[in-house]
């Protein structure tokens, strides 16, 4: 791997590529530290510590400690992925936006444009509920009265919405100019910020110093066994044998040839945990919105517990078969290999082909989401009853978006080394 990234580094192209997406996590982070106008910053610090709402944690969780700083990229990059969602799921409403996603380029574009707009009145909706629950009692959070009250409103406001703008921009400029996806490296970044700090809370909460140190490095021995695993589940494929029947094209025989169609178990990737953390992270918005006790109840219980735990891994196994169905549609491919003159050995071409890969599909999907739920789940009941920061910092779903992404990002810098004659990472 070291090797690969030497190499990497040795193509200018690359490494251009390389050092502009650090260039940018690097910018994202900064920006986590800067302050909103207006907000007196040491006091409403303390006030979140002293707070330690479950709800508010899983957003900060994601936002990378921005919320808690009060930063202006406090919305983070949720309201972008609810837009994401939203947009997805309107796919199969909408005829219009149906079309738009057949039509290529053109029908991306549109998509596109309409997610940013929606990410906008999204992060509207979000920055004027955390101004207006930061100002409630439970935060007691009192502007500056040197400045109009309604001015400090408005600016805390445009910069929050503004912040969400800018962080959307950076990962589209990841996405175009840099490696990997800017968006899922944006989250990978936000939660990696919060290992440190996590890895000295363990080591601290316990009195006996020496115990803190054993548990932590227990914690990190169990993550490391456990990614191996991982990535092994992730990178594991069902491929379905096609053969091409001969065939006279002009004076050349074509076809005759032997290939498959490589399944993934986990074909969705880390697409079902951030898509079912953002559903999980919507009541906690809702109850930043209204500040109502009993919706901030329900969003605590949302967030952690049996609850928590039933809802992830239904939504998980949802958005695993969902985001799969939306990357393989087996009627388009068992009419392209009819077309080809492809056909899967000892099946007939055209439905019953059809069905035999929707049938694969289905089964080799089901112990992909299975599988990818269970591991988010089970240090979210460890973090339940030991309260360690660190196993919530390295939880399943964290560990899953990161080497989900680290992977994700590895491939697409391996696919440009070989571009370049040169060995990638995955040997």
């Amino acid at each position: 791997m070291l090797r690969s990234l030497i190499d990497a580094f040795k193509i200018p192209e690359l490494r251009k590529k390389i050092l502009f997406t650090l260039s940018i996590l690097v910018l994202y982070r900064f920006g986590a530290y800067v302050p909103v106008p207006g907000i007196p910053y040491k006091e409403f610090s303390d006030m979140m510590l002293q707070q330690g709402s479950v709800a508010m944690s899983l957003i900060d969780l994601f936002s990378g400690g921005a919320l808690s700083n009060f930063s202006v990229f406090s919305l983070g990059i949720m309201p972008y992925i609810t837009a994401s969602i939203i947009m997805q799921l309107m796919q199969g409403v909408i005829p219009a936006v149906g079309r738009w996603a057949k039509e290529g380029d053109a029908g991306r574009k549109k998509i596109t444009q309409w997610t940013r707009y929606l990410t906008l009145v999204l992060g509207l909706i979000n920055a004027i509920g955390y101004l207006f629950l930061f100002k409630s009692k439970q935060y007691g959070v009192v502007l500056s009265p040197e400045v109009p009250e309604a001015f400090t409103n408005v600016v805390i406001v445009f910069t929050l919405v503004a912040g969400t703008a800018f962080i959307m921009w950076m990962g589209e400029l990841i996405t175009q100019r840099g490696i990997g996806n800017g968006m899922s490296l944006i989250i990978f970044t936000s939660i990696v910020s919060r290992v440190p700090s996590a890895i000295y809370e363990s080591i601290t909460m316990q009195s006996d110093m020496g115990m803190g140190l054993a548990i932590t490095a227990l914690i990190v021995a169990v993550v490391l066994v456990c990614i191996p695993a991982i990535i092994f589940v992730e990178r594991a494929q069902r491929r379905i044998p096609v053969n091409y029947a001969k065939r006279m094209q002009g004076r050349k025989m074509m076809g005759g040839q032997t290939t498959y169609i490589p399944l993934k178990v986990n074909s969705a990737g880390v697409i079902p945990i951030i898509f079912a953390s953002c559903i999980i992270y919507f009541p906690a918005q809702l109850a930043a919105l209204f500040n109502v006790n009993w919706l901030t109840t329900a969003a605590n219980a949302v967030s952690t517990g049996w609850v928590n735990w039933i809802t992830t891994i239904v939504l998980i196994v949802f958005f695993a078969y969902f985001y799969t169905t939306m990357v393989f549609n087996p009627e388009d491919l068992s009419d392209n290999m009819r077309k080809q003159g492809g056909f899967i050995p000892g099946v007939r071409p055209g439905s019953a082909t059809m069905q035999y890969i929707k049938n694969v599909i289905n089964r080799v999907t089901l112990p992909g989401g299975v599988f990818i739920a269970l591991i988010a789940v089970i240090p979210s009941i460890i973090f339940f009853f030991t309260g360690n920061q660190l196993i919530q910092a390295f939880g399943g779903t964290s560990i899953l978006i990161m080497i989900g992404v680290a992977l994700d990002t590895m491939s697409k810098l391996e696919s440009q080394l070989k571009m370049y004659n040169y060995d990638g990472f995955f040997k």
